[in-house]
């Protein structure tokens, strides 16, 4: 188990997250740049380990009811993808001019797989669209059945 100076000193390794010490000695670090109002990242970080990190967004995560993850037994490795991963969740995603033209102001979801591969789901017309870069790869009718499809083909939602 990471000591909390090991996880402070992690946490502050991430410059895009502003730290505000909160009461008890506990800090919290913020997020600026979250395309959502959830802007703390990490949660009442305490002297004795215990803290906690957003992942509301992320798959394969047991969270609370606010989307929290407690950290406390977390090693260093877990602790760098878990706030690299959340800070990603709650990140503008720059668009290419290619990817705009397809998506325009429909929804869409970016999943990504083990090797880095995003697919986009875009719901067009009542239907879903799974798209590899301009290209269409599948369409469904529901997005469930895209979802199952795309976590069948090892794709995680990002």
């Amino acid at each position: 188990m990471l000591t909390y100076n090991e996880k402070l000193a992690i946490i502050e390794s991430f410059p895009e997250l502003e730290r505000k010490n909160v009461s008890l000695g506990r800090v919290n670090f913020q997020f600026e740049g979250s395309i959502s109002d959830k802007k703390n990242i990490v949660y009442h970080l305490h002297p004795n380990g215990n803290g906690f990190i957003y992942a509301g967004q992320l798959e394969n995560y047991d969270t609370d009811e606010k989307g929290m993850v407690n950290i406390r037994d977390y090693s260093e490795d877990q602790l760098r993808k878990l706030l690299k991963q959340s800070i990603q969740s709650l990140s503008p995603v720059e668009k290419t001019a290619a990817e705009e033209a397809i998506i325009g102001d429909s929804k869409e979801e970016r999943w990504v797989d083990s090797e880095n591969n995003v697919l986009i789901l875009v719901e067009e017309n009542e239907s879903w669209n799974i798209y590899y870069g301009l290209n269409l790869d599948a369409t469904f009718d529901t997005y469930e059945e895209a979802e199952m499809f795309l976590q069948e083909e090892g794709f995680t939602r990002q």
